[in-house]
């Protein structure tokens, strides 16, 4: 019994690790014709619709979406504006954020 808790713990932190080693780097990125607010309005209620409590912020040029993760580091979604509609920037950091890259990419 004892060995496989040994195990299991290294598995768990390995995989923490890894996923909060490059955390500068999204693991998607999308150009949008809508603005990051009509981008965050479509985005919002299918991130709660898979569990996900987004917490949103803004600024005039930029909306943030974090989603707080209990394992890793906190799942992000950054809208800016653009020049034509919108850049966004999906930090999945948590194996656990099933659904969160494909929500993202249904709002473009």
């Amino acid at each position: 019994m004892r060995p496989f808790i040994i195990v299991g713990t290294a598995f768990a932190l390995s995989a923490v690790a890894g996923c909060s080693s490059t955390p500068n780097e999204p693991s998607l990125t999308l150009d949008t014709q809508k603005s990051p607010e009509a981008y965050t309005a479509c985005l919002v209620p299918k991130l709660e619709e898979n569990a996900f409590r987004p917490t949103l912020s803004q600024s005039d040029r930029h909306y943030k979406i974090v989603m707080p993760s209990a394992v890793a580091a906190d799942n992000v979604i950054e809208a800016y504006k653009a020049s034509s509609g919108g850049k966004v920037f999906v930090y999945q950091r948590s194996l656990l954020a099933h659904g969160l890259l494909q929500a993202a990419r249904d709002c473009v």
